[in-house]
């Protein structure tokens, strides 16, 4: 299983459901592979999330940054990089997207979706972007719900080193983080 972990609400729900998930099935945890994808928009607190995530559910856990990336497409499609308007956004989740894709065919694994529900229905995604997974985990969740399985989860046996983590997710105002 491949997951982009960026450390916010829905992919920190997403890592929780594969960590259960493969509890389930007999299959340990190193075989989830969370990568962060920082970028222009990231903030301190969900990239620290994000790794503080990714190490203490016991997964293998990567960082790639995508400012460098991201630069040299608003250089090929003349976008000022100054210039934060939806294409700048988009650009941004295009190109997390397109690295979780590509670092799944390598893994040959399946990129695990975090999209939840009340994005989906309010269109709060980028099209070839955010959206875009093998196996949606959050798709029928609502996002009300998905706080509540998060807080639910950081009471239970086996998420102890990861609970403060899973407390200053849920205390994090929900963004993409694209600006």
């Amino acid at each position: 299983r491949a997951l982009g972990l960026p450390g916010g609400l829905d992919s920190t729900r997403a890592l929780l459901f594969g960590l259960r998930a493969g509890e389930v099935r007999g299959r340990a945890r190193a075989r989830i592979h969370a990568l962060s994808r920082p970028g222009c928009g990231t903030g301190e607190g969900t990239g620290g999330n994000a790794a503080g995530l990714g190490c203490a559910c016991g997964g293998a856990f990567e960082e790639i940054d995508i400012r460098e990336g991201g630069t040299r497409h608003f250089q090929d499609i003349n976008q000022p990089p100054d210039r934060q308007d939806v294409t700048f956004e988009n650009v941004q989740a295009r190109y997390r997207t397109m690295l979780l894709m590509n670092r799944a065919n390598q893994l040959r694994g399946l990129v695990v979706g975090t999209g939840d529900l009340s994005e989906l229905a309010l269109g709060w995604n980028t099209f070839g972007g955010d959206h875009l997974s093998h196996y949606d985990v959050n798709a029928g969740v609502p996002k009300t719900l998905v706080r509540y399985l998060v807080d639910w989860a950081s009471g239970q046996p086996g998420f102890e080193q990861a609970r403060d983590t899973l407390r200053d997710v849920l205390d994090t105002p929900i963004s993409p983080e694209l600006v």
